[in-house]
């Protein structure tokens, strides 16, 4: 059960920065977004333990940087 909380949060946060890419937001509104995408991918990530979700974990960090 905690995988499909953690998966549902993660969809959830993809949705809400693409609303606010559209709206458009703020920058800081936007990046704040994106750094809690990550924190709840790397959650995911966890306790998937899966490669692709590791993965998936550190190509958001690399564009987060960018």
């Amino acid at each position: 059960m905690d995988e499909v909380d953690e998966a549902a949060r993660v969809l959830e946060r993809l949705r809400r920065i693409g609303t606010l890419e559209r709206a458009p937001a703020t920058a800081p509104l936007l990046l704040n977004e994106l750094r809690e995408l990550v924190r709840e991918a790397e959650a995911w990530a966890r306790l998937e333990g899966d490669v692709r979700a590791r993965s998936a974990v550190e190509k958001l960090r690399k564009e987060q940087k960018e």
